[in-house]
């Protein structure tokens, strides 16, 4: 811990002696009469900037009288660095008043202001001036507005701003392929990509990092070996951002085989390959290794971020073994991460679900402070244990705080009244969800809801629940009252369900061993029968297994 502050104190010190020689050379410029030309002036704003004195560059701002176009810029790249997106959207449009005319470097400032700030109004709004002014097939200015929209998820608009530049360059080529990517476009990056390559521009290692954003699942996985061989082929596998993106692709395609084998080959894996690693191990359930690996980087003197240990701490939790959970959480404690939201969240999950009610309610109590996700893990492992009345008292208090409750919170809440067969509380909450706090049911909270009714013997209600639902209807809502049926013996609308279930799911024998098992409760051997001759594949049972540790 003192290491810790010793490092922080002395990049403090850093700081200040780099501010301080800042202020010596502006001082040096004042005296030289130098500090009113607008060279000069953007130098030093551009120096207070980068030492984080926001206030100071707009004091040099405010004293300089003639204003060139690069001292707007400095001053308002100065803000959108701070994260101060106002302060940077009132200088733009205070330099839109005066004779000084916004240059491209000018708009694509702004515009990357407007991704990270989140504000599509205003994004569209600054393209739209960027179009009047004649810059909208300006390649500086297109390329920040292709990765602006694409970074929104706007992608149709980052095409569109795409194909209005002329001669696009492999900058504006990547921005929209990488814009494909984060949307999860794999098909469109692709075809992107080729377009591309057809067009005589050779890609590079931001080109290969677009394409692997968008290879999120193993059913892409074919695509993510021709893009690993594409990479080595070019000789991008030096490249530290490709190789531990390919980590992660892998990971998250749950190909942990190949995962390690490229994290194997690099030198030295930074924290974010090595992130990518255990957090693919621990969503592929393999929590013996997620936590090896975690033990190993701790070895080589690598500080774990609170992302990563929340994913080690999610893969605990369904390993149902407290013990790894403890040595995480002591950890936690000697680094002094114990106050951060994610980690003690991540904590009472890790207890609730490991049957350590009590160490996960401590945690939440000693939380300096509570948000809506650290309020959803209590709720949620307070519902697990049957302490359905101490989630509604937590809810309450969660309101009287102020916490707004999001969809986790109400799926966590109608879960705790399924285990406890609350029908009544059940409805009130699933009502209140959606008149009170305007929040769209999903389909997880519709399987509450399902089998609340179901449990409680009022099919027809719910059935009529289930018909009152846009075309498609979700498998696990169509499953739970299938399910309903089993236990309650009504072989007539399990017919109904099931079959409905058959046509958007043939290839499921799972419905078809809950059918044959209603139709088995009646007695209907002969239509058990017919229903085990038409199921297909390998239909040995695999055996359970149990397991206690220490």
């Amino acid at each position: 811990m003192q290491s810790h502050f010793d490092s922080l104190r002395s990049e403090l010190c850093k700081i200040c002696r780099s501010l301080l020689r800042v202020k010596k050379l502006h001082a040096l410029a004042i005296r030289s009469h130098l500090s009113e030309d607008p060279f000069y002036a953007t130098q030093i704003i551009r120096q207070y900037a980068a030492n984080g004195d926001v206030k100071s560059a707009h004091h040099v701002f405010d004293k300089t009288p003639t204003r060139s176009v690069f001292l707007w810029n400095s001053l308002i790249r100065a803000y959108a660095q701070a994260h101060r997106f106002r302060n940077a959207f009132d200088l733009f449009n205070n330099m839109l008043t005066t004779n000084t005319r916004p240059d491209n470097f000018t708009y694509s400032c702004i515009i990357r202001a407007c991704s990270e700030n989140f504000d599509c109004s205003s994004l569209r709004l600054v393209h739209g001036r960027a179009l009047v002014s004649g810059l909208g097939s300006d390649s500086i200015c297109g390329s920040a507005l292709v990765t602006a929209y694409s970074k929104l998820g706007l992608v149709n608009e980052a095409s569109g701003v795409f194909n209005g530049i002329p001669e696009p360059d492999s900058v504006l080529w990547n921005s929209l392929i990488s814009g494909y990517g984060y949307s999860g476009l794999c098909d469109k990056g692709v075809q992107t990509f080729n377009a591309m390559r057809r067009g005589g521009k050779k890609p590079d290692g931001y080109t290969i990092v677009g394409l692997l954003l968008s290879v999120a699942d193993s059913i892409l996985l074919r695509i993510g070996h021709g893009i690993h061989g594409l990479s080595l082929k070019h000789g991008f596998d030096s490249n530290s951002h490709v190789v531990s993106l390919l980590v992660n692709m892998y990971s998250r395609c749950k190909c942990m085989t190949s995962a390690y084998k490229v994290f194997e080959s690099i030198f030295q894996p930074d924290l974010v390959t090595w992130s990518a690693l255990i957090a693919g191990y621990s969503q592929t359930g393999d929590y013996l290794k997620a936590l090896l690996f975690f033990r190993e980087l701790n070895m080589k003197g690598e500080k774990a971020d609170t992302i990563l240990i929340s994913s080690v701490l999610a893969s605990i939790a369904q390993s149902a073994n407290a013990g790894p959970g403890r040595e995480i959480h002591g950890y936690v404690l000697r680094n002094g991460l114990g106050s951060d939201v994610m980690v003690s969240s991540a904590l009472v999950d890790m207890y609730s679900k490991c049957g350590f009610l009590h160490s996960g309610n401590r945690v939440f109590e000693l939380m300096p402070k509570q948000n809506v996700i650290s309020y959803n893990s209590i709720i949620s492992g307070l519902g697990l244990h049957g302490c359905a009345f101490e989630c509604f008292r937590m809810f309450n208090k969660m309101l009287n705080k102020g916490v707004v409750p999001d969809e986790s919170t109400f799926s966590a809440l109608l879960c705790a009244c399924c285990h406890a067969d609350l029908v009544q509380d059940g409805g009130e909450l699933f009502r209140r969800m959606k008149y009170e706090f305007d929040i769209e049911p999903r389909p997880e909270h519709y399987v509450y809801m399902v089998k609340l009714l179901g449990s409680a013997g009022e099919l027809d209600e719910a059935y009529n629940l289930i018909q009152s639902l846009p075309e498609p209807v979700d498998k696990g809502i169509l499953g739970a009252l299938l399910s309903c049926c089993n236990s309650c013996g009504n072989s007539d609308l399990a017919e109904t369900i099931a079959h409905r279930l058959f046509e958007s799911n043939p290839n499921d024998n799972v419905y078809r061993v809950m059918l044959s098992n209603i139709y088995a409760s009646d007695g209907r051997w002969d239509d058990v029968k017919k229903m085990r001759d038409n199921m297909t594949g390998d239909q040995r049972k695999v055996p359970g297994l149990s397991r206690i540790e220490g």
